[in-house]
């Protein structure tokens, strides 16, 4: 198993070095856009670990607790789908400047493609609960009184 480790461990830190070669080559010598590329790097995490981690431990938590067991994974895989095709929206939603464009992602409406694309997610959510749920209703139907109460959605 150390041996496993080890070879698993070597690439990347490989490619840990590869990466500081290169932001190396970028950096220096030392311009304005450099600091505010270390600000994306040092704050992207901060961000993470201080305000997005906490608010999705304490939804999931939520749901964990007040949500029906046929609702739990639909609705937590639709609000991981909700983050991250959110996470990937924001860069073309919050365009500062006149940065240089990318043909064929700047032109398009991505509020719209956003809502479109998050409406059908909660709508998979929907269906996919509403099937568990009436699995579960047929079964209880065909199971004893006593059998029924053990049914995991209600």
């Amino acid at each position: 198993m150390k041996t496993l480790r080890l070879l698993l461990f070597l690439p990347g830190l490989g490619a840990i070095a590869w990466g500081a070669v290169l932001f190396a080559d970028y950096a220096f010598p030392l311009r304005p856009d450099v600091f505010g590329t270390l600000g994306w790097l040092v704050g992207g995490p901060l961000v993470h670990d201080l305000l997005v981690a906490p608010v999705v431990g304490a939804a999931g938590l939520v749901l964990s607790r007040f949500l029906p067991s046929c609702w739990r994974t639909p609705v937590r895989t639709g609000a991981v789908l909700t983050g991250v095709l959110t996470l990937l929206a924001i860069p073309l939603l919050w365009r500062v400047g006149d940065g240089p464009r990318n043909p064929g992602l700047h032109d398009a409406d991505t509020l719209t493609g956003l809502l479109v694309s998050l409406a059908v997610v909660w709508l998979g959510v929907l269906v996919a609960a509403g099937l568990d749920q009436a699995r579960v209703l047929r079964e209880d139907r065909r199971q004893s009184a006593s059998a029924a109460t053990t049914g995991h959605c209600s």
